[in-house]
């Protein structure tokens, strides 16, 4: 697995992302939490992961099956319960193309498949340890 940094200083609460492969992204808390909204949300950043992912394999599974889809659209959006300490994402898909009803079922369950939606269906466990970075 690709690990992946982020970096803040004293600027509130901008967070500069880098992973392994070299890939820069910039992070940051909405006005109404502080910050200069400069770039995606954490909890943006999560539901994020989920709509690229869903979008690349449904993307890699039209283009094996040669279905006419010309585009993929996914929205996301993450509910977070405190009090129940519960979240919920919904996501909507919508195909465009040339799909028959059987094709676009299809998809829709392939939706389910992908990597992000896996990980984020079973039980995660987070270790935190000090040490340099």
């Amino acid at each position: 697995m690709r690990n992946v940094k982020a970096e803040i200083g004293e600027e509130l609460y901008k967070i500069n992302i880098t992973s392994q492969t070299g890939n820069t992204l910039v992070a940051d808390e909405p006005f109404e939490n502080g910050g200069k909204n400069l770039g995606f949300a954490p909890k943006e950043l999560l539901a994020s992961a989920l709509a690229a992912c869903t979008a690349a394999t449904l993307r890699m599974y039209a283009n094996h099956k040669g279905y006419d889809l010309q585009e993929v659209k996914v929205e996301t959006e993450l509910f977070w319960d405190k009090e129940a300490g519960k979240t919920s994402i919904q996501r909507k898909v919508e195909f465009v193309g040339n799909l028959d009803e059987e094709q676009r079922s299809k998809l829709l369950r392939i939706a389910n498949s992908c990597p992000v939606h896996k990980i984020l269906q079973n039980p995660i466990e987070i270790s935190t340890i000090l040490g340099s970075i």
